[in-house]
């Protein structure tokens, strides 16, 4: 039993149950705001629109991953893109994709429903989504015709353009 100068007197189980209900009060708040400030934000591994990143050139190539059709999963497919042009996917579907080109020499990680990739300069290559294999895309650069050379020039080490000491880089 407590006294008070006033001439109250408290139990001091009545005290305790005064701290555990501030104490669950204060523990149940902080719980709300970390959700309502988790729930405000959501995970992504790449930018949900070009805005998101650097601005984008205005001859960038968008390609637009449409969802599992094989070879129609991409558009446009083949895509023409001219040396030294920026592309970036935009996922269009509502399942996340990932583009990886075939010799694994690029990977855009998850792409979100609704959301792009990391901007890039690339090659003519062959690519697919590597979390549904059937979907499949080629990268030309309207010369050459096909996007099977991997990414690299034809006939030149890779990093390299033909012509050029193997020692620098092309600036890919």
């Amino acid at each position: 039993m407590v006294l008070l100068k006033d001439g109250l007197v408290i139990e001091p189980l009545v005290l305790e149950k005064g701290h555990t209900m501030y104490r669950f009060l204060f523990a149940a708040g902080l719980v709300a705001t970390t959700i309502g400030l988790t729930g405000c934000g959501g995970y992504s591994s790449a930018p949900t629109n070009p805005g998101d990143g650097p601005a984008l050139p205005a001859d960038a190539v968008i390609i637009n991953v449409l969802g599992e059709r094989g070879d129609h999963s991409f558009s446009p497919n083949p895509a023409t893109v001219p040396v030294g042009t920026t592309v970036v996917w935009h996922n269009m579907d509502s399942e996340a994709h990932r583009v990886v080109l075939d010799d694994r020499q690029l990977d855009t990680g998850n792409i979100a429903p609704g959301g792009y990739s990391t901007p890039m300069t690339l090659k003519p290559a062959s690519y697919h989504c590597s979390i549904h294999p059937t979907m499949v895309g080629t990268l030309t650069d309207g010369l050459t015709g096909s996007g099977t050379q991997s990414g690299t020039e034809s006939g030149t080490e890779p990093g390299t353009e033909p012509g050029t000491d193997p020692g620098t880089t092309a600036g890919y």
